[in-house]
């Protein structure tokens, strides 16, 4: 069996930087991976690209905005960066890759109000390289009713078909998503709420850093459970899935007056309490949740997890996969799921009617 050559893109809601992967794949059974490279954004990037996702969603639909249009133009020429030092690192060349799968960078998703918006010229992406690129992998759910999101269990369930089942993949960004694969295989994923998001709003605006390095500033810390609680009231957490969140939907107002460390532990335990509610909506209760992202880095968050889920919580990368790169290799996937026609999202994972393929074509 062959397949694709393929490269998978994720600028994810940490913020942090592009990741791009080379996998080899059927968009089926057959995964392979090749190469991976995570190319780190500049603070002051940082900083444009969190103020457009800001004015984003304070806008009714999406539009033009000079600041939009000059982040995406820099998000792109970044992209495009990314691409030429993993094809650099890989030994590959451009004749050797079949298509890009290019999520670009969600700065709103509301699909409340039937759009979500990703950031990223595709096309000129495809004219940089002269390779075919498939993007705006999450604008045809959304029209047809769905979240848009997550998109990412489709490849879960191809990397996980030796696991025991009922399985959870657990996917740690900005925003925390699961994937529960059945004992018969179906599929039922949703967000549950944030994950690392608003620890690291907490820490840049009162601990002076980017992130709670090995959640050693929660693990110093106690939880003020009447705050959790508190933000545990929103009726988001009650509403049954499919639901998916942007990362604005909730802030760090609620734990403003707490030290750093208590705060830095309180919003730790709302993203493991958030999971802990997740469970409850599940059609069968996991054993084992199976972490990747860059969340499972936090020894203080993946503790809490455990201690508040009642599960046993692992990185991904004990199951051999690379808990980095997976969301990159997953956009790799499903943009060779794309040419083929093949369905990338589903009922169960997105809330569409029907399963149903998606993306944007970009030709050179």
């Amino acid at each position: 069996m062959t397949g694709t050559l393929a490269i998978g893109l994720m600028s994810g809601t940490s913020r942090d930087g592009i990741d791009a992967a080379l996998i080899e794949t059927d968009g089926e059974g057959l995964v392979v991976a090749h190469a991976f490279h995570a190319m780190e954004y500049h603070d002051g990037f940082r900083m444009r690209l969190a103020e457009a996702c800001a004015r984003a969603m304070a806008m009714e639909r999406p539009g033009f905005e000079p600041l939009i249009d000059a982040v995406e133009q820099e998000l792109t020429e970044l992209h495009v960066e990314a691409v030429a030092d993993l094809l650099g690192r890989s030994g590959h060349v451009v004749a050797d890759i079949g298509v890009m799968g290019f999520h670009g960078h969600t700065v709103a998703h509301r699909p409340d109000r039937g759009w979500t918006w990703q950031i990223g010229d595709g096309a000129a992406l495809a004219g940089a390289f002269g390779i075919p690129v498939i993007g705006d992998l999450r604008s045809a759910d959304v029209a047809a009713g769905g979240q848009g999101a997550p998109l990412l269990p489709v490849y879960h369930r191809a990397l996980a078909h030796d696991l025991p089942r009922p399985a959870a993949v657990l996917n740690l960004g900005g925003v925390a998503n699961i994937t529960a694969i059945g004992t018969d295989g179906t599929l039922t994923a949703f967000d549950t709420g944030m994950a690392s998001g608003l620890i690291d709003n907490w820490m840049r605006t009162h601990g002076g850093a980017p992130f709670d390095e090995g959640g050693r500033t929660a693990g110093r810390g106690k939880v003020d459970e009447r705050v959790l609680s508190a933000m545990m009231a929103d009726p988001w957490f009650t509403l049954p899935p499919p639901k998916s969140i942007d990362r604005e939907a909730f802030t760090i107002e609620a734990a403003n007056g707490l030290t750093l460390k208590d705060g830095a532990a309180t919003l730790t335990a709302f993203s493991a309490q958030a999971v802990a509610r997740a469970l409850d909506h599940l059609p069968e209760r996991p054993a084992a949740i199976h972490v990747a992202g860059g969340g499972r880095h936090n020894a203080t968050l993946m503790a809490m997890l455990a201690a508040r889920t009642g599960a046993a919580v692992h990185s991904v990368d004990d199951l051999g996969w690379d808990g980095d790169a997976l969301e990159a290799q997953g956009f790799a996937y499903m943009a060779v799921r794309s040419l083929n026609g093949l369905p990338i999202s589903f009922p169960g994972t997105t809330g569409v009617p029907q399963p149903m393929t998606g993306g944007v074509r970009f030709d050179p």
